[in-house]
């Protein structure tokens, strides 16, 4: 493998890596470890999407940066919001335990009626994001 793609491969790894750290962190916090093991098990195939498209588009960052040489070019930021919103959004609906004593039991709510929606909403925004680093890079790639 040349060495250009190494260290893209090595963040995108993490980034995932990391993202589902979180999502377990936060599940865990929130409702206990065996909670955080069902939602997984319920909806592995948003949580690992969401995951591997963050980390995907943490490696197209990795990459195009490596691309553009002596800081020319545009600056361009990549951010993991999205995913880890919808990731989280399978437990927020639990977070009904805690939030009624800050007044904001019915964001939960809303969440928890729409958390499907919601990973569909960061499933959307995974593939704009990839979608627009592989533009970056093939428009830098051009010049």
């Amino acid at each position: 493998m040349p060495l250009k793609f190494v260290k893209p491969l090595i963040y995108g790894t993490l980034a995932s890596l990391i993202l589902l750290g979180v999502y377990f962190l936060i599940l865990t916090f929130i409702s206990g470890w065996e909670f955080a093991q069902s939602q997984f098990f319920s909806f592995w195939y948003f949580v690992v999407g969401l995951s591997v498209g963050f980390g995907l588009q943490v490696g197209l960052y990795a990459y195009l940066k490596g691309l553009i040489k002596n800081g020319n070019g545009k600056v361009l930021g990549v951010t993991g919001t999205t995913s880890t919103a919808a990731m989280i959004s399978c437990c927020a609906h639990y977070l009904t335990n805690v939030l009624p004593v800050l007044g904001i039991a019915g964001i939960a709510t809303f969440v928890a009626q729409y958390q499907v929606e919601l990973f569909w909403v960061g499933v959307l925004f995974n593939a704009g994001g990839i979608a627009y680093m592989g533009n970056k890079i093939l428009k830098v790639k051009r010049i």
